[in-house]
């Protein structure tokens, strides 16, 4: 139940940090046809980066350096995914197998056996 407890708490990191990141890029920056969507988005995302950090004090792993390592290969799979999902971002072969490589990375670090 640990590992599932992690990896929910990984996946909604992931959806605060790179929806609050997207949130803020909208509204400082806008899409590709348009200007920012202003100060709304832009705090939107804001907060939202906020509760990411707060989010990923839960974790059940107490050692903030494995946890944060661990994190960024959610990151990388989860802005890939989101950017095809917000914004039509289509990656090719070895965006994928990049992300697949950082998946595998994140479950060395947090779930491997160790000797304690």
């Amino acid at each position: 139940m640990t590992v599932a407890r992690s990896a929910a708490l990984f996946l909604l990191a992931a959806l605060l940090e790179i929806g609050g990141a997207w949130l803020v890029w909208q509204g400082v920056r806008g899409g590709a046809r348009d200007q920012g969507r202003g100060l709304l988005w832009t705090g939107a995302g804001v907060i939202a980066l906020g509760a990411y950090g707060f989010v990923a004090t839960l974790q059940p792993h107490g050692e903030f350096g494995r946890v944060l390592a661990a994190y960024g290969g959610v990151f990388v799979a989860g802005s890939i995914a989101w950017g095809m999902i917000a914004d039509g971002y289509r990656p090719d072969r070895w965006d994928i197998i990049g992300a697949l490589v950082c998946l595998a990375g994140m479950a060395l670090i947090m779930y491997a056996p160790r000797a304690r």
